[in-house]
């Protein structure tokens, strides 16, 4: 029988691919730099291979250095999967879980709904990492998150997904804008008006861009923000106008600006918060658990914009 490769080994290579430097990668590792080093070598000599390129300033991965972390990392992730597989059936809702959650929702409902699940689920642990929903996605495909909070729609192939509750977009505007009193604005009825939106890599964008019916060239975009604190900063100075999450606008975003808000005609006029995790994910059951648990909890504590 062939000799294998371990996990200690296998972690050490990915975290070396991660840092692309010795001290740090032995770091996150907690280990010494001369064990995750003796490490490296040891699988390099197992394999017969050279994983990594060593100079005084840097480390590069090699051609075949690279194939073999993304193996390493489906290895780990199944690994760690068994692991939760056995502490799921012997401690249900215990553990750590690894959640991504997007800069569009984590302000504004995260500092609420943490404490809750944390007074529910007292032995389960959450580690919060937030960025944009393709990077989030990204980092769920290859094993380091766990579980992924995002708004839908959204295409996740090869991913289970758990819807939680609808949140409704409001048309934002500057209180000295014409539509600061309109009863209800018609997107018909927008062409040509100024429209700001966060920037292409944000889902918000793409979600919102549909529910005006009209091609993007005919409004004008005069801005792209990279956060919805900007936005609404560059709306209260009448620089153009938006579509905001009741989410947002409960959470307090306009708080102390000149911003007014105003309902939009029809229905199509939402987007959808859920979970999402890979298939054949072994924690699968704890997190359609979580799921009703968030949903029972959204339906009370989620409400939609009211006028003040």
């Amino acid at each position: 029988m062939r000799p294998l490769p371990n996990l200690r080994q296998l972690r050490y290579l990915v975290a070396l691919a991660d840092q692309l430097h010795f001290g740090r990668a032995a770091e996150s590792c907690a280990v010494t730099q001369s064990t995750l080093s003796a490490g490296i070598h040891e699988l390099e000599v197992l394999l017969r291979v050279a994983v990594a390129e060593r100079t005084k300033r840097s480390v590069i991965l090699t051609p075949i250095g690279h194939r073999l972390v993304e193996r390493a990392r489906l290895l780990l992730r199944d690994a760690e999967g068994l692991m939760d597989l056995a502490a799921d059936a012997s401690e249900p809702m215990s553990g750590m879980i690894e959640l991504g959650v997007i800069p569009t929702i984590s302000p504004f409902l995260l500092p609420r709904l943490v404490p809750h699940i944390n007074r529910q689920y007292p032995l389960l642990r959450l580690t919060l990492r937030e960025d944009k929903t393709l990077a989030l996605l990204d980092w769920l495909g290859a094993g380091r998150l766990d579980l992924v909070l995002m708004a839908f729609p959204y295409d996740t192939p090869g991913c289970e997904t758990f819807m939680l509750f609808d949140d409704a977009y409001r048309f934002a505007c500057s209180t000295r804008h014409p539509l600061a009193k309109a009863e209800l604005v018609n997107v018909h009825t927008l062409d040509g008006e100024a429209l700001m939106f966060l920037e292409k890599e944000q889902c918000l964008h793409s979600h919102a861009l549909p529910l005006f019916e009209i091609a993007p060239e005919q409004a004008v975009t005069s801005f792209a923000a990279t956060s919805l604190h900007t936005l609404v900063a560059m709306v209260a100075e009448n620089l153009g106008t938006t579509l905001l999450p009741d989410l947002a606008i409960n959470g307090g975003i306009l708080q102390g600006s000149a911003v007014a808000i105003r309902p939009l005609a029809g229905d199509a006029n939402n987007r959808q918060i859920g979970l999402a995790w890979r298939k054949q994910s072994a924690r699968s059951d704890a997190f359609i658990r979580l799921g009703h648990l968030l949903r029972d909890w959204a339906a009370v504590n989620v409400r939609a914009f009211k006028e003040r």
